[in-house]
């Protein structure tokens, strides 16, 4: 598939997906979802790729839905919104969560709607500090999508995400940082060298441990303590046998950098 609204490159076990649509705040249509779909099919078929990186281009991350590309139903009826996250925004917070490898997020200007609440599917997110998360469902009478209303009061608790979805009202990068919310705000001249070394940092480390860590921490929330203690027993009976293992306990013992094979 030829790519008109993101960027998409592989190179040295890292992928990485840019939103290419600046003019419009990189909000998405229907074209963007299958372009982005069609990246992320090539980033679960491939062994060799082992970290993802998403950001933004121009001066924002992401607007959320393109509001210009829904048209009303015939009579004036307006259009199914339950279709539109069926069919796009929840499959691709669900292969986002689900991806078996680093999903690094660049916040690289205002993240608003649907557009904050896919970066919050990432496992670790960095925020220039000029970037703003925003909840706006409210404004437009909606309710948070895209996970918004499960992960929310999971990062920063209950009253803090009511806020949010209730007013809409922007949170910078550094208090996002404050309220756990994110990963680190940095300064906006470094996103992207800072999101880059995480990336060259998991391309080269034990890939099938960090997706047993993602997998243990997104289940242990609906675990009680007594299954995860099991969970964590059997996930480190798996590793313990696996060549980034041995691999890792021989650089150590050696005093050299480990050679991790992602096996």
């Amino acid at each position: 598939m030829a790519y008109e609204t993101i960027l998409f490159d592989i190179a040295s076990g890292a992928a990485r997906l840019t939103f290419k649509r600046p003019d419009r705040l990189n909000s998405f249509t229907v074209q963007m979802h299958g372009e982005v779909a069609d990246a992320l099919s090539r980033v679960e078929e491939d062994d060799g790729i082992r970290v993802l990186l998403i950001t933004g281009a121009g001066r924002g991350f992401c607007a959320g839905q393109d509001l210009g590309d829904r048209t009303v139903a015939p009579g004036g009826e307006g259009v199914d919104l339950g279709d539109s996250l069926a069919n796009y925004y929840n499959p691709l917070i669900r292969r986002i969560v689900g991806l078996k490898m680093p999903v690094v997020c660049a916040v690289n200007g205002v993240a608003a709607g649907a557009g904050a609440n896919i970066a919050f599917a990432a496992d670790i997110v960095l925020a220039a500090r000029s970037a703003k998360f925003v909840q706006s469902f409210a404004n437009l009478g909606l309710v948070p999508d895209s996970g918004g209303t499960w992960i929310l009061p999971r990062l920063i608790g209950q009253a803090r995400a009511m806020g949010m979805a209730l007013t809409g009202q922007a949170v910078t990068a550094e208090q996002a940082e404050n309220w756990g919310m994110i990963w680190r705000a940095v300064d906006d001249a470094d996103l992207m060298t800072e999101a880059n070394a995480l990336v060259e940092r998991f391309a080269a480390g034990p890939t099938r441990g960090y997706a047993a860590v993602k997998r243990a921490i997104r289940n242990s929330w609906a675990m009680t303590l007594e299954e995860e203690l099991n969970h964590e027993r059997d996930m480190q009976r798996e590793l313990g046998r696996s060549a980034d293992y041995r691999e890792g306990v021989a650089a150590f013992t050696e005093k050299r950098k480990p050679n991790f094979s992602g096996r």
